[in-house]
């Protein structure tokens, strides 16, 4: 008999008490495997057989699937914590469709080679509204290699706990919300070509730990959203101002995320598996593309600026059910110097003027993020109701957004016996910054046409923009997810050009 006691308590944890109703479950696995094709059998490969409740952790960016086995239960290299970033492991988690691979997974496993392949595909259209009505198919091909050392050269002393992790991908498609006129929001997760390149790099960089996994250093080619301003469920929404780093962040040069890696490290502090103290230090490059359009190119020039970052979080879990929480606190600071979007050097609009515009030194952003489970539905620090939101600013001389604010709400189908299926809606606002504003009314005033930055050339002169997004998340097999999803755009692009626009989407992702 097992008993699973609660940190600081003497009564059994309800995760644990959950397990002991598995038998059923179990049986019903075992009965629907057997039932199966033996030609069937032979292809998806012998599956363990689930010893307790389906357990839904933290779906990880870009088209996740449910369940995911948390990557600290799954690789023993990473950080302990009761979640980590989705580059503590493979980002398409550790279910596959296909099962073991007729026996290729675990023989690689044994090697120290940890290897995912993940397909996504999304269907969108705007129905109404924008400069015009259009649909996309957007999507891509994603490939994962994480390699334990100490497994694969045999436990040296020098390997313990020492990763390589590397991620390419494979895009394609059209931007539907360039289509329909906003050129400042993305409603797809994946809505490129990546670079029109056969293997598109989004990171690859070693991962060492000291001191019982407590001290953890990351230095390579890293997304920083991927680390910082970033939390479990901000990839359950399509609205690219959540998924891969939330915005305005991620839209600057020294916060750059998903897809675009950044030169770098990051020395992560767990002193408890509840508090952890962040920071990273990054190359900033003066290109549209990190990397160049490939991500590949690590040596460009004009490297000299750097980025710093640096985030205190805070992960408790309350009372005899552990509601899980995650609280954090960020900020970033980018030495480099950038245009103002007003002023010029005498301090008049230079979009009238036609003389540089002034420099400002340094680029500044600071973030917040909190979410709650309110109510727990079983084991998993996804499993149940929860509340959450994000406010970040960044520096209004030097970015186009200047506010956003973003609420959700989340739940699994386990009221209507869908334990593995996920709900939830979320209201996403940005106001644009007062530079911006001026420097568009300037232009038009003059007849001249609006000047675009960091998000964007705009239709007309900008103010805020407000997006209601819900989803329905249907798990179909293990490694297989539909999720069908609405999006509300009002002030399409941040202006009043355009009516508002409804989007309906359906994306499918499935991990081989």
């Amino acid at each position: 008999m097992v008993i699973c006691l609660v940190p600081g308590l003497s009564r059994p944890s309800p995760a644990c008490a959950a397990d002991q109703d598995a038998g059923t479950a179990s049986t019903a696995d075992d009965t629907q495997q057997a039932g199966q094709p033996a030609w069937l059998r032979r292809i998806l490969g012998a599956r363990s057989v689930t010893k307790k409740l389906p357990e839904v952790s933290n779906p990880t960016p870009y088209g996740e699937t449910q369940p995911t086995t948390p990557f600290y239960e799954t690789i023993p290299g990473f950080l302990q914590a009761p979640y980590g970033p989705p580059s503590f492991g493979p980002p398409y988690g550790t279910t596959h469709m296909l099962g073991d691979w007729g026996g290729v997974q675990p023989w690689l496993q044994k090697r120290g080679l940890y290897v995912a392949l993940d397909v996504y595909e999304d269907l969108a259209g705007n129905v109404m509204g924008g400069k015009k009505r259009d649909y996309t198919v957007a999507g891509q091909v994603g490939m994962t290699l994480d390699v334990d050392w100490d497994r694969l050269l045999h436990s040296r002393a020098w390997t313990k706990d020492l990763w390589l992790h590397m991620l390419v991908v494979n895009g394609h498609g059209r931007n539907l919300s360039r289509l329909f006129g906003d050129n400042s929001n993305q409603v797809q997760q994946i809505y490129g070509s990546r670079g029109n390149v056969l293997a598109h790099l989004v990171w690859a960089y070693f991962e060492k730990a000291w001191f019982a996994r407590k001290v953890d250093l990351s230095v390579g080619w890293i997304p920083t959203g991927v680390f910082f301003q970033n939390s479990p469920w901000v990839c359950n929404f399509m609205n690219v101002w959540l998924c891969g780093g939330e915005a305005p962040t991620k839209f600057l040069r020294g916060g750059r995320g998903w897809p675009s890696g950044n030169i770098g490290g990051i020395l992560r502090v767990m002193p408890m598996k509840e508090l952890y103290v962040m920071g990273g230090l990054f190359a900033v490059s003066p290109h549209n593309y990190n990397g160049g359009i490939s991500g590949w190119s690590w040596a460009q020039d004009g490297l000299g600026r750097l980025s710093t970052q640096a985030e205190i979080g805070w992960l408790p879990a309350f009372g005899r059910n552990h509601l899980a929480g995650h609280y954090k606190l960020g900020a970033m600071y980018d030495n480099s110097r950038y245009d103002d979007l007003y002023e010029d050097i005498h301090g008049n609009p230079w979009v009238v003027t036609g003389l540089p515009a002034r420099r400002q030194s340094g680029q500044t952003s600071v973030w917040v993020i909190a979410d709650q489970m309110l109510v727990r539905r079983g084991p998993g620090e996804m499993n149940g109701l929860i509340l959450g939101g994000y406010y970040a600013y960044a520096s209004g001389q030097t970015s186009q957004i200047k506010h956003s604010f973003m609420a959700v709400l989340m739940d699994t189908g386990a009221l209507w016996h869908r334990p593995l299926d996920s709900v939830g809606i979320a209201f996403l606002w940005a106001s644009f910054s007062r530079s911006a504003i001026l420097s568009q009314e300037a232009a038009a005033t003059h007849g001249l046409a609006l000047p675009g930055a960091n998000f964007g050339v705009p239709y007309g002169i900008q103010g805020h923009e407000t997006i209601y997004e819900a989803y329905y998340g249907f798990h179909i097999v293990d490694g297989l997810s539909i999720k069908p999803d609405f999006q509300y755009v009002n002030h399409v692009g941040g202006t009043t050009v355009f009516r508002d626009a409804v989007v309906f989407s359906t994306a499918m992702n499935v991990a081989f």
